[in-house]
């Protein structure tokens, strides 16, 4: 199948399966209209994330990388009442989409607090544990994200890591690309990390080929 193929499919699976959502269509525009790259999940990716958060009955989540808020709606939906969410984003234009997106989604700083800065700075200063942790962030420092997740989670928490087969190329060693390198460190450090227990599907669909890690920590 053609990539336009898995397109129809997703776009076939979305509109059988999920409610028109005015919300979450502006956030999407909004992100389009400010210039910020279109990387972020399909909407079918993000139902899929809000019901593992419900799942795993998340009253804390954390997310490592923002953009401009659309996987943050869906994760912030799976709250409970009185739960929290702490979404780390490095660039403050991006933050800025994303705080009016999720203010429109009618999420405040009370439930929805937006850490802006390098992840890796602003990790250490947070306070956990965390039931449910979804990174998406840049992917050279996939495993230094896990790593930092496994310091602010429990026994339980569910860890999903996004965009991790690189279009089937994360089987080559021999590739120089950082993004490559640094999705095939994550895979060495879960493989021989005891605190968790993981698996990887491979995914196609209006994202291309690609795929995503879905872990508990034991």
């Amino acid at each position: 199948m053609s990539d336009q193929n898995w397109t129809e499919v997703d776009d076939y699976l979305t509109t059988a399966l999920l409610a028109p959502d005015p919300v979450l269509d502006a956030a999407s525009a909004d992100a389009d209209a400010a210039g910020l790259p279109s990387i972020a999940v399909a909407p079918n990716q993000g139902k899929l994330l809000n019901l593992l958060a419900r799942l795993a009955g998340a009253r804390t989540i954390l997310e490592i990388g923002t953009l401009g808020g659309y996987s943050t709606i869906w994760l912030a939906r799976a709250l409970p009442a009185g739960g929290k969410l702490v979404t780390c984003e490095y660039d403050p234009k991006h933050a800025e989409v994303a705080r009016a997106n999720l203010t429109r989604a009618g999420f405040g700083e009370d439930v929805v607090e937006i850490r802006v800065g390098a992840a890796l700075d602003t990790l250490p200063q947070l306070t956990g544990p965390f039931d449910f942790v979804f990174i998406d962030a840049d992917k050279v420092n996939l495993a230094n994200y896990v790593r930092a997740s496994l310091e602010l989670a429990r026994p339980g928490t569910t860890i999903v890591v996004d965009n991790v087969v690189r279009q089937g190329r994360v089987t080559d060693a021999s590739l120089d690309d950082p993004n490559i390198r640094g999705a095939r460190e994550m895979f060495e450090l879960l493989a021989g990390e005891d605190r968790i227990d993981a698996t990887a599907v491979q995914t196609v669909g209006s994202k291309g080929h690609d795929g995503f890690v879905l872990a508990i920590v034991r």
